[in-house]
C-alpha cells in the first residue's frame, strides 16, 4: 500500500492545481488574479462577469479536496489518514507550489475535503455559506461562518475523533486566510457579491 507521506505529497500536488487559473485561460478570461480582490478562486472569477468560468473553477477546487479523502479511502487508508489527504489538498490549495506558495482562500477545496470526510458536515456549512452569502452578500463573511461551523458539525455528527482536530486546523486555516476581509468587514470596505471587478484590495 501506498506510504501515507507519499499519500501525502500526491494530495497536495492535487490541490495546488491552480483551477481558476486554468479555467479563465480556457475562457478567454484575465488572469483573476489581476482583479477583484486578487484571489485565484471561484467567487473572484465571477467577478470577470463569466458565470461558468465561475462554476467550473468551483467544482473543480471542489473536487479536488473530494478526490484526496475518496482516493485514500479506496486506497485502504484510515478515516484520520484520509482525512489528513484532504487537509494536504486544502494547503495545497493555500500555499500551491504552481503559484509561488501564493494559492486561493480554500473555502471550495475545504467544503470538498468535508464532502469526503462526511457528506452530512459538507451539507451543513453549505447551508451556513448559503444562509450568511443571501442575507449579507459577503462571500468572505459566510466563509468564515461556514469556517467555524465545520468542526461543531464534525464533533455533531463524528464526535470526538481525530479527524475533527484535522477540520478544526483547516477551519483556522481559513480564518487566517481571511484576515485582511475581516479588517474590511469592520471598515465596511468589504467587496460584496457581484459587485463586478474592482482594483485588487489584497
Amino acid at each position: 500500500m501506498m506510504s501515507l507521506l507519499v499519500l501525502l505529497v500526491a494530495a497536495y500536488l492535487l490541490g495546488s492545481i491552480p483551477f481558476a487559473i486554468v479555467t479563465s485561460k480556457l475562457f478567454g478570461l484575465e488572469d483573476p488574479r489581476k482583479y477583484g480582490s486578487g484571489n485565484p478562486g471561484a467567487t473572484n472569477v465571477l467577478r470577470s462577469g463569466n458565470k461558468g468560468a465561475a462554476v467550473l473553477t468551483l467544482v473543480g477546487d471542489c473536487l479536488k479536496g473530494w478526490l484526496a479523502v475518496w482516493a485514500a479511502s479506496r486506497m485502504g487508508f484510515s478515516p484520520t489518514e484520509a482525512a489528513l489527504a484532504g487537509l494536504a489538498a486544502f494547503l495545497g490549495h493555500v500555499f500551491t507550489i504552481f503559484l509561488r506558495f501564493n494559492g486561493g482562500k480554500g473555502v471550495a477545496t475545504a467544503l470538498g475535503v468535508l464532502a469526503g470526510v462526511d457528506g452530512r458536515i459538507a451539507i451543513l456549512c453549505a447551508l451556513v455559506w448559503l444562509a450568511v452569502a443571501f442575507t449579507t452578500r459577503y462571500s468572505s463573511a459566510a466563509a468564515l461562518s461556514a469556517a467555524v461551523a465545520a468542526p461543531l458539525a464534525g464533533l455533531l455528527f463524528l464526535g470526538p475523533q481525530a479527524s475533527v482536530i484535522v477540520l478544526l486546523v483547516m477551519a483556522a486555516v481559513l480564518v487566517w486566510r481571511h484576515a485582511p476581509n475581516i479588517q474590511r468587514l469592520r471598515a465596511g470596505t468589504e467587496g460584496k457579491i457581484g459587485g463586478g471587478k474592482k482594483p485588487k484590495a489584497d
